[in-house]
């Protein structure tokens, strides 16, 4: 197995590591309630995916 010769400087390390942060979730708009959820998902506010209802929502 091969062993590094070197250690590799902080430049070189952050550099790699530039793209390893996470992205922010893209939201969609629920058609029904206008609440963000995500996409091809069912609305928790509403309960609905692609306009009929698929889960009772208990209203607090």
């Amino acid at each position: 197995m091969p062993n590094p010769k070197r250690r590799h400087s902080k430049k070189r390390t952050s550099t790699r590591r530039a793209h390893d942060a996470l992205k922010a979730s893209g939201l969609s708009e629920c058609p029904n309630c206008h609440e963000p959820k995500l996409p091809h998902r069912v609305c928790p506010k509403c309960g609905q995916y692609k306009g009929r209802e698929v889960l009772e929502v208990v209203a607090e």
